[in-house]
């Protein structure tokens, strides 16, 4: 029998807000995380691109010393978020091996590595820190999760590029549904903001270059979008069975209804063109949840800014929702936010379980002249919802051909 899977915890910390709310009130108030880098290395190396939307809070700020010390900066907000969203859930009393966590990162401890190989270097193998390995591992951000909430039932990474996190959300829809889990803290994270990766990302043209104007450099569905930023922090959910959530008298945000995953086997970087694995990947997830096309009431569009990316999306959306696909209202969130790769479906699923909790689709900034070739109803404020049953889908779409979809519906 298929169970009913809820949400009763969510935390973030975001290019937007050290917490959930904070990231959501500054969304809604059209705020942007970006802005200018003034790190030395930025004139150091010459990056040609010098902004980018670093998170709000630092985790040194949140976190003990002792704590920080062995956690790179990927693992320190993922440690963050998934505090927050264990509190917010009312601290679920759960046997450790009923207590699950699937956290997902893009990249992994990207920090830890490169710092490491400057040491060896410049200052020989001996004064490599011994716990370089540990920090830098992709599991490192779910293993330092499962330790602090003493998760025994499993512990999981999944590391498929932007589309990490809503991954790893799937996965813990799975694992509970297959029981081995009465709880699980889900969610991804990303610190990637870093010399390598901005001058790799825009040697591939991937990345807005309006140096000039950080704060509105994302612009998805504009006509002159040139790229998506880079952004980092990390977001998490408290996911559990209803019947275990109701029977601690818990708090529901939401049910997470449904999930899709596929691949496009199409190409190392670039989206299909024609978007038939995203396609499948939000016909799955609507198929999961018991959903037709036209109970969807909200979409949260990957969206990245990119020339190509954001047509692609189209495209899969038009596939799935026909002429309707005009009338849903969609948010790109990442305009606002930046792109947090491994961190980003977690963090636009925790908007999506506000958009419907609230009944508020939020606004999409820097739509200057919206593409005539991408039709969709984007708004630049906040969408009423309405007062009926509210169907949300978060789409995530990473290198490699990596897609998925999850689907969240009213509590």
């Amino acid at each position: 029998m298929t169970k009913k899977i809820v949400v009763t915890g969510i935390g973030a910390t975001s290019p937007l807000g050290g917490t959930a709310r904070e990231s959501w009130d500054a969304l809604l108030a059209k705020e942007s995380g970006a802005r200018s880098l003034t790190h030395d290395w930025i004139e150091e190396y010459s990056i040609p691109v010098t902004f980018a939307a670093e998170a709000k809070v630092r985790p040194h700020e949140v976190l003990e010393r002792p704590v920080a010390k062995r956690l790179d900066p990927s693992s320190q907000f993922a440690l963050i978020s998934a505090k927050e969203a264990w509190a917010d859930a009312g601290e679920p009393d759960v046997e450790p091996e009923r207590l699950g966590v699937d956290f997902a990162t893009g990249i992994g401890g990207v920090w830890t590595l490169l710092d490491a190989w400057d040491t060896l270097r410049d200052r020989g193998p001996r004064r490599v820190l011994p716990m370089t390995v540990p920090m830098l591992m992709p599991n490192a951000a779910s293993a330092a999760v499962s330790m602090h909430f003493g998760a025994r039932a499993y512990a999981r990474t999944v590391a498929s590029a932007c589309a990490s996190s809503t991954e790893s959300i799937a996965n813990a829809y799975e694992h509970l549904q297959l029981g081995l889990a009465d709880v699980v803290i889900a969610g991804g994270t990303e610190s990637a903001i870093h010399p390598i990766t901005l001058a790799a990302f825009s040697s591939m043209q991937a990345l807005s270059k309006r140096n000039d104007s950080p704060e509105t450099a994302s612009r998805p569905y504009s006509v002159d979008r040139d790229g998506f930023v880079m952004g980092e922090g990390a977001a998490s959910l408290v996911l559990e069975t209803e019947e275990h959530a109701l029977a601690r008298g818990a708090r529901i945000y939401a049910e997470l209804a449904g999930s899709g995953v596929t691949a496009d086997s199409y190409h190392i970087t670039a989206n299909d063109p024609e978007g038939h694995g995203a396609r499948r990947a939000v016909e799955l997830a609507l198929h999961q949840a018991g959903a037709a096309p036209d109970e969807v009431t909200h979409i949260n569009a990957h969206a990245t800014s990119t020339p190509v990316g954001d047509v692609a999306e189209y495209a899969a959306l038009r596939a799935v929702f026909g002429e309707r696909v005009t009338e849903i209202p969609v948010s790109a969130t990442k305009a606002s936010t930046g792109h947090l790769l491994g961190g980003t479906g977690a963090l636009e699923a925790v908007f999506s379980i506000y958009a419907i909790a609230e009944r508020k689709a939020p606004p999409t900034i820097n739509l200057t002249t919206q593409d005539p070739a991408i039709p969709l109803s984007v708004s630049p404020e906040s969408v009423a919802l309405g007062d009926g049953a509210q169907l949300a889908v978060s789409n995530s779409f990473g290198f490699g051909g990596h897609n998925a979809v999850v689907a969240f519906r009213s509590a």
